[in-house]
C-alpha cells in the first residue's frame, strides 16, 4: 500500500509486534513511521478504525508474501514444498517477526472482537484454500483437511518459536514428517 496511510499501517504493524495492542497509540505509530505529529488519527478517526486498518493491511501483506515465499509447484514433490513452506516460517520468525507478534495480539483481541477475527479467519481461509490446491497435487487424499492439520502444527510451530525461541531452529524436517504423512502409500513409495 503505497502512500502516507501505508507508512502509517506499516509503523503501527511495527508497534503492535512490539509492544502489544497497549502501546498502539497514534503517538507511537507517528513516531514510528516519522510522521507528523496527527498523520495516523488523520488516517484513522479511532482506535477501533485504526486496528481495522491494521487486521486489512496485514491480511493484504500474508496473501502477498505466501505466494512469494510459500509457492512450490506441487508436482515437484513434498521435499519441494516442504522446503517452500520452511521458507515461509524462517520469514515470519525473521524479517517478518514483528507482523507474526501483530498477528498473535490481534487473535488475542479477537476473541472477543469479531470486527478482528472475521478478516483474520478470511485470511487463513484463503491461504488454507491456496495450499489445498497444492496438496492435492501432491497426492493428498483429503487436501482440505491435511492443509487445516498443516497449518496448525505451523501456528503452533511458529508460536513456540516466537514464545520461546530455540536457537538453530530448522523448520523443514518436521515439515516433511507432516507433509509425508499426508500422502498415499503409494506416493510415499515412490519418493523412497
Amino acid at each position: 500500500m503505497p502512500g502516507r496511510r501505508g507508512e502509517v499501517l506499516d509503523a503501527a504493524v511495527k508497534v503492535l509486534g512490539t509492544g502489544g495492542l497497549r502501546g498502539l497509540t497514534y503517538q507511537a505509530v507517528d513516531t514510528a513511521a516519522d510522521v507528523p505529529a496527527g498523520t495516523t488519527s488523520n488516517h484513522f478517526r479511532s482506535r477501533a478504525l485504526l486496528v481495522t486498518g491494521v487486521v486489512a493491511h496485514l491480511e493484504a501483506l500474508d496473501a502477498r508474501d505466501w505466494k512469494r515465499f510459500a509457492a512450490a509447484p506441487a508436482t515437484d514433490g513434498p521435499d519441494a514444498l516442504a522446503d517452500a513452506l520452511a521458507r515461509t516460517v524462517r520469514h515470519v520468525l525473521g524479517p517478518g517477526r514483528h507482523r507474526t507478534a501483530a498477528r498473535y495480539a490481534l487473535a488475542l483481541e479477537g476473541i472477543v472482537r469479531p470486527e478482528v477475527r472475521e478478516p483474520l479467519s478470511r485470511a487463513r481461509e484463503a491461504m488454507i484454500e491456496l495450499t489445498s490446491a497444492w496438496l492435492a497435487e501432491a497426492g493428498s487424499p483429503a487436501p482440505r483437511e491435511h492443509c487445516r492439520i498443516l497449518f496448525d502444527y505451523l501456528d503452533g510451530l511458529i508460536f513456540h518459536q516466537v514464545a520461546t525461541p530455540e536457537p538453530d531452529f530448522d523448520p523443514a524436517p518436521g515439515i516433511r514428517t507432516v507433509l509425508t504423512a499426508f500422502l498415499p502409500p503409494a506416493a510415499a513409495d515412490e519418493r523412497a
